[in-house]
């Protein structure tokens, strides 16, 4: 998990990135509530320079990735968790 500091460098990092693009500082902002980790707002920034995209609907599109992939794996996470108590409880010492 990332610490305060590296979050908000990530967050300043993606408004600078945003910025340099030509978008509106208010935009930059949005997309980092929405992307809310360090580790996303770092791949959107990464996306940003790399990239160089022209249109803000391609931007949306890549954070509504970023977002969904982030998602994919949470409830992978959940899912490996609920597994592995299942299989504790099967697995427990029986009298």
């Amino acid at each position: 998990m990332a610490t305060e500091e590296e979050r908000i460098r990530a967050r300043e990092g993606l408004v600078r990135a945003a910025q340099r693009l030509g978008l509106p500082t208010e935009f930059g902002e949005l997309m980092c509530g929405q992307l809310r980790t360090a580790q996303a707002m770092d791949r959107m920034r990464a996306y940003l320079l790399g990239v160089r995209p022209t249109r803000m609907e391609e931007i949306a599109d890549e954070m509504l990735a970023i977002m969904q992939e982030r998602d994919r794996w949470i409830e992978q996470k959940r899912s490996e968790e609920a597994n592995a108590s299942i299989t504790r409880f099967y697995n427990r010492p029986r009298e």
